[in-house]
């Protein structure tokens, strides 16, 4: 069983910086894609960037530049810094870990709100 838990989220002013932590229970993690996805209030939920377990990464077009994803399988944890930001990057954001085997974990998500 994976069960991812976020943390990191908070007020920050725009062109501040935040790191958010995705941290997963289970041995499997490093066979596991890991993804960040962000809902803003009244809107859909938006991929925001992946780390698949073969080291491929992928960035939506609105992040690429500003956000990095990481991970450490030795510490079962993902992560996302985020810089430059922008109000628009105001959300909640979530952590889902996914095998094609069957896992596909959801964390609870983290608010982030972006404002002067």
């Amino acid at each position: 069983q994976v069960q991812p838990v976020e943390s990191g989220g908070g007020l920050v002013q725009p062109g501040g910086s935040l790191r958010l932590s995705c941290v997963a229970s289970g041995s499997i993690f490093p066979l596991c894609d890991v993804y960040w996805y962000r809902q803003a209030p009244g809107k859909q939920r938006e991929r925001v960037a992946r780390f698949s377990a073969g080291g491929i990464i992928w960035y939506a077009d609105s992040v690429k530049g500003r956000f990095t994803i990481s991970r450490d399988n030795a510490e079962n944890t993902a992560f996302l810094q985020m810089n430059n930001m922008e109000p628009e990057d105001t959300s909640v954001y979530f952590c889902n870990v996914f095998r094609g085997t069957g896992i596909n974990a959801w964390g609870k998500g983290t608010l982030v709100t972006v404002s002067s």
